[in-house]
């Protein structure tokens, strides 16, 4: 039995340190890292188990220019849809490999704690439950796991719950208080589960770890990078500047514009969404959260 986490990013090393406690493990990237293990991609590719941890929005180039299907089995650990195509991370593995082949880890998890060892809970999805078993056993005993078949519905929670960040940090960076802020993360919730409801999701999925776990650690600490972007366009900070000062992908960004498209494609009610697009787009801060409260729905 052989793993090897690609991406070494903060997510990736810390899904890679985690691993390896109980797993011989081995990790690569785009570039060369530094790291223990670190070894080429060709070298990462012939191990049975991989685990992405690859931006949501290079994942589709890597794999055409890198990817060889020798029957890998797949865990996916990145949160986000493909802004350039809106598809979600499944529809572009399913170009590479069959459906039984991979899983979705979803929940609350920032890297920087998980690197800290302090436990956590999270979710392995996929269509064929012993492959999300075989790789729910890797996890060390600080991370418990849970696996389940919704592989639609843990995709759409990892990704609308970054866009729904960057709206909680421009609640509290107008200094709107703890009720409003509880309030947009309540109705976030809600938005969230209808749009993926609309993909057939499971209920269940937004209520528990996928959902409202992951939304409620997201949307309310300096650790999440969306949550910061969130604070800095408060400030009217203009959003080419906030991601350069930040120095990290922050996949919220992105996934706002996919699911702006998907949703008027669809016919789906979305005003948060549609809101941080607008202000992604330049729109005032004040002016368009006002705008949103006005709504009789929100």
């Amino acid at each position: 039995m052989s793993i090897a986490v690609i991406g070494a990013g903060k997510w990736g090393r810390a899904l890679f340190e985690a691993l390896s406690i109980k797993n011989s493990c081995l990790i690569s990237s785009r570039t060369t890292r530094d790291c223990e293990n670190f070894v080429s991609i060709s070298r990462a590719l012939e191990c049975e188990y991989l685990i992405f941890a690859l931006s949501t929005q290079g994942t589709s180039l890597w794999l055409e220019q890198n990817f060889v299907n020798q029957g890998q089995k797949i865990l996916i650990a990145s949160k986000g849809i493909e802004s350039s195509t809106c598809k979600f991370l499944d529809e572009i593995f399913l170009n590479f490999v069959k459906k039984e082949q991979f899983c979705v880890l979803s929940g609350p998890s920032f890297a920087s704690e998980v690197k800290k060892k302090l436990p956590t809970a999270l979710m392995i999805n996929g269509f064929d439950l012993k492959l999300c078993k075989e790789f729910a056993n890797f996890f060390p005993n600080f991370i418990k796991t849970y696996v389940d078949n919704d592989v639609r519905g843990a995709e759409i929670c990892g990704a609308y719950k970054n866009v729904l960040a960057i709206a909680s940090g421009i609640c509290d960076g107008l200094k709107l208080g703890n009720n409003a802020r509880a309030a947009l993360i309540a109705r976030g919730l809600i938005e969230m589960h209808r749009f993926g409801k609309f993909f057939g999701a499971k209920e269940e999925t937004f209520l528990g770890l996928s959902g409202a776990g992951d939304l409620f650690l997201t949307a309310s600490s300096v650790l999440s990078r969306n949550y910061r972007v969130g604070l800095m366009l408060a400030q009217n900070q203009k959003l080419d500047k906030i991601l350069k000062e930040l120095n990290e992908v922050a996949e919220g960004v992105k996934t706002a514009f996919a699911i702006e498209k998907i949703s008027k494609e669809k016919n789906i009610y979305t005003p948060i969404v549609s809101e941080i697009v607008k202000i992604l787009n330049g729109k005032d801060v004040k002016e368009s959260t006002q705008n949103l409260l006005k709504q009789n729905t929100f």
